[in-house]
């Protein structure tokens, strides 16, 4: 398996894994391949990353800017990640995860918000930070990892591409 910048190319894969990952997905509105989508047409894609096995792309992790209400700078959000159905627990989105936040990185963050399972998120060093809140969301699923030595708090907001349905925003 290699991980590795997605390129023009992949742009219907992606789609396509990404709907295949959350088709059978009990929560959420399935909107994931259009906020990707909403993402890549906005130019606002900081970090795009597929998982390649055998010539096969079998998944995909996005990372977007966000705005912090206290003034933070260089902070992004991690997803939405997607691996295929037939590849998971195979440790790709692992994979995506690490080699998606050295990027980050490498870049200068200063760190990343994720919307996801404290359980699986913990893992890679996200914790939830109280004083850091994404409207609507609760508490407990609402995960940082820092950088640095950086305090932060306040409200999240996510790219307007997160309200993409349908292919339109």
């Amino acid at each position: 398996m290699i991980i590795r910048n997605e390129l023009e190319s992949d742009v219907e894969t992606i789609s396509s894994v990404t709907r295949a990952a959350f088709e059978s997905c009990p929560y959420g509105n399935h909107t994931e391949e259009f906020i990707v989508n909403a993402l890549r047409a906005a130019n606002a894609l900081t970090v795009s990353l597929v998982a390649e096995a055998g010539g096969k792309v079998v998944g995909h992790i996005a990372f977007s800017s966000v705005t912090i209400s206290d003034g933070s700078q260089n902070w992004y959000g991690l997803g939405p990640i997607s691996v295929l159905p037939e590849f998971q627990e195979q440790g790709i989105g692992k994979s995506l995860i690490h080699g998606g936040l050295s990027l980050l990185r490498a870049l200068g963050a200063k760190g990343c918000v994720l919307v996801g399972s404290p359980k699986y998120y913990e893992r890679f060093g996200f914790k939830n930070l109280p004083d850091l809140v994404l409207d609507g969301v609760p508490q407990e699923y609402f995960l940082a990892l820092t950088f640095g030595e950086e305090e932060i708090h306040g409200m999240v907001m996510f790219h307007q591409g997160f309200t993409a349905s349908g292919g339109t925003i």
